[in-house]
């Protein structure tokens, strides 16, 4: 991901969220600090993979799963563009990628103490540490975001040993900076800069998720605008 102080590309990962990239990457390129990796996750409260989960909620999804509740604040959407494709394991990654995708967002807008349970839901190793540190970067930058964000060019691709590949395009063109402690937001016109594109990897657990295990991400000028 490139290296910007453009006000509009330094949001979220997710992202998030979650989302969620190489910790060192996601805060060089979204205005995180200069902190190591390691350093922002031991500020996260719940950032110990030993920490328990709260008692997640039951699932609305029809398959049995009882997962976190996640809500986003009013204000904050995701959109997320062609989540069913016929294929129930394809349906379910994407699934489970856009739950994470929320959480990431929702701990950075709302509360991420309250929400380090679901971003442990569905996030293991490398990826949980990286979107733990992204999120907190935002705290130490006292900023958050309002609008929303488009996923989109989603796309599935089995791996050898039952994992999957996920790539798919982030558009941040209709989301705003937003200061944490006076509530102000900053309009500005989007730009290249706010379109990323991801490579995730995501293995399934022994309770059926779909948990993001590493994730890449870069500049998505020239695979994600237009």
């Amino acid at each position: 991901m490139q290296h910007t102080s453009h006000s509009r590309s330094v949001r979220r990962g997710a992202g998030a969220a979650s989302l969620a990239v190489a910790a060192a990457l996601l805060l060089s390129a979204c205005g995180g600090g200069d902190s190591s990796s390691s350093d922002k996750a031991d500020k996260v409260p719940g950032a110990d993979t030993g920490t328990k989960a709260a008692a997640p909620s039951a699932s609305a999804s029809g398959d049995g799963i009882k997962r976190p509740k996640v809500v986003l604040p009013k204000g904050v959407s995701n959109v997320f563009e062609g989540g069913k494709t016929g294929d129930p394991k394809q349906d379910a990654v994407l699934a489970d990628n856009a739950r994470n995708l929320d959480a990431i967002n929702a701990a950075i807008t709302t509360d991420a103490k309250k929400l380090t349970p679901a971003l442990q839901f569905y996030n293991k190793g490398d990826a949980l540490t990286a979107a733990l540190a992204f999120i907190q970067g935002f705290y130490d930058d006292g900023r958050s975001y309002v609008g929303t964000t488009r996923y989109y060019n989603r796309k599935v691709t089995p791996l050898k040993g039952g994992a999957v590949a996920l790539t798919y395009c982030q558009d941040a063109t209709k989301t705003y900076p937003k200061d944490r402690k006076t509530g102000k937001v900053t309009h500005s016109p989007g730009s290249a800069d706010d379109y990323a594109f991801f490579n995730e990897r995501l293995e399934k657990n022994d309770k059926g998720v779909w948990q993001s295990t590493s994730v890449i991400s870069g500049a998505g000028a020239d695979k994600c605008a237009g």
